[in-house]
This record gives structure tokens, sequence and C-alpha cells, in this order.
């Protein structure tokens, strides 16, 4: 079942957004050679609390992290440890909040390096940087997607036509964007790519939020779970990004709520 939000409920959970993105963007700020996972994921823990929301992720069964941590070939799902990020890693988070009743949830991605904005934008891009550019851009036009009257087809075409395409990237099949809500995963589910016709998948309709999500890798699709239970990896070893925004279906357009 598909669950509708009253304008009140957009609010709150707007507000919460609003903290999720700002400690998330804190922490890709932080993220730096030398800096554990760990750390930073204590740090996002402090400041949800700070901000008055609780960390989401700590509601999930058997999970006691604020974060989870998608470093290089990492895919979804990392455990936060120890690991001193190094440059030239790819450091994905994955982070969720809940406030008043409601989740959001979001993730980011960046190249971990000691160079400021203009010595990176000065230097030539390599094919991490492409990689990671390719990710948000296919999470941009995507929510462009979210209007009422589109489905949810509409996004997942979007995606896979920037990521497979175009970019000739692949992504995880076995992975998908959701509803959410008052449980942090709600259908409908939004998959980063489309299958069948578009029309048969769920119509998006004023008062949904959903979190809509592009999880791909460099090299193939497949995917693997650590023997934690939690970790999911690319099969081949490959680097992996995700980028994650809570949105909601509005007469005005898609809203960002994690903003």
């Amino acid at each position: 079942m598909i669950h509708i939000k009253s304008p009140e409920q957009i609010k709150i959970m707007q507000h919460g957004g609003h903290i999720l993105a700002t400690v998330l963007g804190e922490v890709m700020d932080k993220i730096q050679p030398g800096v554990t996972e760990l750390e930073m994921d204590q740090y996002a823990e402090k400041r949800i609390r700070e901000l008055g929301g609780e960390p989401g992720f700590m509601k999930v069964h058997g999970y006691h992290y604020t974060t989870c941590m998608s470093t290089n070939d990492v895919v979804v799902h990392g455990i936060p440890t120890a690991y001193a990020f190094k440059e030239g890693d790819i450091a994905g988070v994955d982070c969720g909040v809940f406030y008043k009743g409601f989740h959001t949830d979001m993730s980011d991605s960046k190249r971990v390096t000691t160079k400021s904005k203009e010595q990176r934008a000065e230097g030539k891009k390599d094919k991490v940087d492409i990689f990671l550019e390719v990710g948000k851009t296919a999470l941009d036009e995507a929510i462009k997607e979210a209007v009422i009257g589109n489905h949810v087809g509409h996004i997942s075409r979007k995606i896979q036509q920037i990521v497979e395409k175009e970019a000739k990237y692949n992504v995880v099949r076995s992975l998908i964007g959701h509803g959410v809500g008052k449980d942090l995963h709600e259908e409908p589910e939004v998959p980063g790519y489309l299958y069948g016709k578009i029309e048969r998948t769920p119509l998006l309709r004023e008062g949904m939020t959903i979190a809509v999500e592009v999880i791909y890798n460099m090299g193939t699709a497949e995917v693997m779970l650590d023997s934690d239970h939690w970790t999911i990896r690319t099969e081949d070893g490959k680097h992996a990004g995700l980028y994650e925004r809570t949105i909601a279906i509005t007469k005005n357009g898609p809203l960002m709520l994690t903003a």
C-alpha cells in the first residue's frame, strides 16, 4: 500500500530532511585522508541528536550505527569500521533521520582528497571523477521526472539511460529506491532501471514521498554479501557509487525534502 502524506506530514519530513542534509553535508566535508569511518559515524549521531532528530538507521532491527559507509567497492550497507580514508578513495555515506514519527533517507559520494575545489577544477578529470559525476547527474535528472501523472518507470528509465546507455556503467539490479515515511522502507519500489512497460509501474500522485536512489557500479552489476551479513560489495572488486534524496510529489513538481 502506498501511503499519501498530508501537507502537515510533509512539513515534518521537510524539517527532518533538513537536519539530515545538514549533517550529511558536514560529514562529507569532514571526510579527508586519515579520518576513520567510525569517527564520521559518531559525529553524525552527535549532530543529528543536537539538531533534534534521531538516527533513523538505529531503528532498523540489528543495526547499531547512524550511517552506512560505502568505501570503494562497497555498494551499500557497509558497517562503519576503524578504516582510515586514503587519498583517492571513493567515500559513499548513507544516512537517515527519524523526526516526529517520520523517516528521511539520503546518501552521497565523494572523491577523498586534500585538494581544494579550485585545484580539482583546474586538474584533468580521471575515470573516478567522471564516474561520480554520472551518478549525480542521473539523480538530478531522475528527480525532474517525479511529477504528478508520470509513473515510477519514468524515474527508473532516466537513471538507466544516463548510467547505462550513455555512460556504459551498470545499475545494480538487486538494490532499489523506495517509498519513505513512517517506515524507512515503504511502497512503492523505485528501481534504477526499467523493466516492462512504464504504464504498469506505479502512478506518481500528490502526497507521495519517495527516496530516489542511484546505485551503480563501474564494472559488473553483480554484487555479493560480506560475512557480516550487512556489507554488500561489487562482485568484481571495482568501484561503486550511490546518490539518494528523499522527495515529495507535489502539484508544483518534486519537492526536495533532504535539503
